[in-house]
Formats: structure tokens, C-alpha cells, sequence
């Protein structure tokens, strides 16, 4: 199975959504654990990468992608 590639400061898709109805959340802090901040009401969580990479749905915007539209 292929690895899903993501980065700092990306907006992914989470299989469940939280508490608040919200699915999307951006990357804030990468390691051994992930912290993911809700988009909608700015809860963040830290989660095992393992669990993350498992709860992952997609990544909706890239953070190379926004950085591109800023500069243009």
C-alpha cells in the first residue's frame, strides 16, 4: 500500500469528523506525533502518526499550493 505523502501546514480530510461536524484539519506540528488543528472551530489535537496516517483521508490543499497562489 502506497504511503500518504503530507507536509506542515497542509489541509487534509479526516475519515471521521470532529465534534464540531468539521472534517478538514490543518498539519501544525510534525514528528513522532501529529498535531492537527480544526478549520471550523480551532480545536487542536495531537495524535500517534501511526493513528493519523490511518484516520487520513486525503489532503485537500498543500501547503506549496497556498504559498504558490500568495505569491502570484
Amino acid at each position: 500500500m502506497e504511503r500518504k505523502v503530507f507536509q506542515l501546514g497542509d489541509i487534509v480530510q479526516m475519515k471521521k469528523p470532529h465534534p464540531c461536524g468539521n472534517n478538514e484539519m490543518e498539519i501544525i506540528r510534525m514528528g513522532m506525533d501529529i498535531r492537527i488543528k480544526c478549520t471550523k472551530c480551532q480545536h487542536s489535537v495531537l495524535i500517534p502518526r501511526a493513528k493519523f496516517e490511518k484516520n487520513m483521508k486525503k489532503v485537500l490543499r498543500s501547503a506549496q499550493e497556498q504559498e504558490g497562489a500568495e505569491e502570484a
